[in-house]
């Protein structure tokens, strides 16, 4: 899967840049938010709750697309396109917290909404960058 990710982009993923992710809402109209999100070998994870838009739209169209921009070189930008392959509860936020701490808040606690958290994990199947 490595070869999928340009090597020279793969800090883009490792880092804690913010990533704009794009889902498809039930309306087939395109929601873009950034997210925080972190890179497990062959998957991007994110943290969401199951009451919000972005979860419905995983629900009817699985298709996600994230681009992250490098926060040096904003001409630079890796885009990973890929699809919703699991959904895993969170119910004590500890994945939010994770991701807290990853983009500088040591003192990250779990958010009031944990227990209808859970952890959207993304495929990785194409990329391109410029």
């Amino acid at each position: 899967m490595t070869e999928i990710i340009p090597a020279d982009y793969a800090e883009l993923l490792e880092k804690p840049n913010y990533g704009h992710l794009g889902t498809v809402r039930p309306d087939d109209t395109v929601q873009v938010n950034p997210m925080w999100f972190l890179r497990d070998g062959d998957t991007l994870k994110f943290t969401h709750t199951t009451k919000r838009a972005k979860f419905r739209n995983l629900q009817h169209n699985p298709s996600m697309s994230l681009s992250v921009i490098d926060a040096e070189n904003p001409f630079r930008y890796l885009e990973v396109r890929g699809r919703l392959i699991a959904v895993e509860p969170d119910p004590t936020g500890e994945f939010y917290v994770v991701l807290g701490k990853r983009y500088g808040n040591a003192e990250q606690t779990p958010p009031p909404d944990s227990a209808d958290r859970v952890i959207l994990v993304m495929s990785i199947e194409k990329t391109t960058k410029q």
